[in-house]
Order: C-alpha cells, then sequence, then structure tokens
C-alpha cells in the first residue's frame, strides 16, 4: 500500500537571487538564413572587375613598384577583393561581410576619388596633379575615370540602394583613420629614403615636402585627416537615417 497522499502541501519558497526570465526579441535573421542575391552579386562583381581593369592599365603602363604605392591604387585593390567576397556571398546566400570592413572600403574608395576631383585634378589650387600619374590621354585616362569615378559612384550606389542600413557603427569611425595615419606616414618615409631632386621623390603635391617644407606638410596632412574623419561620420549619419530597402513577408510569417 501507498501512503496517502496530504492534502495540504505547503508551497515551496522562491529561490532568492534569480531573476525572473524575461522574452528577448529575436531577429528574422538569427532564425532564417539570407536568401541568394543574384542582382547584388552581379553588380559587385562587375564593380570588382572596374576596379582590376583600372589597377591592370596602370600597372601596364606604369612602373609597378611606383603604380602600387598610389592610395587609389591600394584603395581600388581593396576594393575588388572586399566586393569580389561580397559578391560571392549574395550569389551563395551567405550572410554580408562585416560593416566594419564594407565601410571602411567604401570610405577609402570615396577618399581617392574625392581627393582627386577637388584636389588634385583641379587646375586652380596649387595641389593640382596634371596630368595624372600615368599621363591623362588614352588607356591612361581609361584608367584614370575607372579608378577615380567609375569605382567610387559604383561603391556609393551599392550602399545606398543593395545594402540593409543601420549597420555602420560611429565606434568605426576612428580605426578607420589608421590606414590613411599610416599610408602618410609610409609615404613620407619613402620620401626621406630617396635621393632629393629624384623626379617623383613625393607621390602627391600636398606632402612634397622639398616644395612646402615638413611644416605645411603636416598640416596639409592635419586638414585632410580631419576631413576623412568627418567624411567617415557623414556615412555613418546617412547609413543610420536613409529609408530603409521594401519588405515583403515571407512563407514563415517573419518580416522581413
Amino acid at each position: 500500500m501507498t501512503a496517502p497522499i496530504p492534502r495540504d502541501i505547503p508551497d515551496i519558497p522562491a529561490v532568492p537571487g534569480i531573476p525572473a526570465l524575461l522574452p528577448l526579441p529575436v531577429p528574422a535573421s538569427a532564425v532564417m538564413a539570407p536568401a541568394r542575391r543574384p542582382l547584388a552579386a552581379v553588380f559587385r562583381a562587375l564593380i570588382a572587375l572596374a576596379a582590376v581593369a583600372g589597377v591592370t592599365i596602370e600597372l601596364v603602363l606604369g612602373s609597378p613598384v611606383r603604380v602600387l604605392t598610389y592610395f587609389e591604387v591600394q584603395s581600388n585593390i581593396l576594393l575588388a577583393l572586399v566586393f569580389a567576397a561580397a559578391a560571392r556571398r549574395a550569389w551563395s546566400a551567405r550572410r554580408p561581410l562585416p560593416s566594419a570592413l564594407t565601410g571602411a572600403t567604401l570610405l577609402y574608395v570615396v577618399i581617392a576619388g574625392a581627393v582627386y576631383h577637388l584636389v588634385l585634378a583641379d587646375g586652380t589650387i596649387p595641389f593640382t596633379m596634371t596630368p595624372g600619374p600615368t599621363g591623362s590621354t588614352g588607356w591612361a585616362s581609361v584608367a584614370n575615370q575607372l579608378l577615380h569615378t567609375v569605382t567610387p559612384v559604383a561603391a556609393a550606389l551599392d550602399w545606398l540602394l543593395l545594402t540593409p542600413p543601420g549597420r555602420l557603427r560611429i565606434r568605426q569611425a576612428a580605426p578607420w583613420m589608421l590606414y590613411p595615419l599610416a599610408y602618410l606616414v609610409v609615404s613620407l618615409t619613402r620620401g626621406e629614403l630617396i635621393l632629393p631632386g629624384t623626379r617623383g621623390r613625393y607621390l602627391y603635391p600636398f606632402l612634397d615636402v622639398d616644395l612646402h617644407g615638413y611644416k605645411s606638410v603636416l598640416a596639409n596632412a592635419l586638414l585632410l585627416g580631419l576631413a576623412f574623419y568627418a567624411l567617415a561620420v557623414l556615412l555613418i549619419a546617412i547609413d543610420h537615417a536613409r529609408p530603409k530597402p521594401l519588405r515583403h513577408r515571407g512563407k514563415t510569417g517573419f518580416r522581413l
């Protein structure tokens, strides 16, 4: 025989120190695999090909060692690598690359285009750079347009039209400045290692110590650095202010 069950069972006291569980919102992306995006994949692959074409033309027309030291060439090489990887992820329905990487790539290529069109290609200011690194006619003109106009504009369109908004963070702006700072240090060090009077000792007129002296060059670098940081903050602000892409309901009921 079993013992009788008592009618009055005392309540078990609550264990102190254990907080109540609260419901946490879970985004749909955490439980659903991303969908294939063939349009974004094709567009990003074309951008990568444009960057590769521009860099290749520059390498064929000029000295490879010298060409690879230019900021716009380095930024376009980074653009080609990142957008090729992003195109593959969009085609194979994989998660996008980290926003810190894609945001830095966008910033650097936009810097390259802005500095060229606003500073180097403007004949009304003392820092003009005409003709360009390898000239301004024929294939050299094609390379200049690819590296300074086509890829920056295309990368900006990809960011505005094909990338979800709100992914960039203000804390990413300061680390993005490390590459331009390192480029400045390497450029000035390179100039010191080359004999004075050598043609092309400094790659850009605003970094030419022979013409302007270190005081003016460092002042120019500081102004450009502040402008680059302001541009990074502006991109982040636009990323959070721009409208979201159109939404639709999937078969699972999640709002995508």
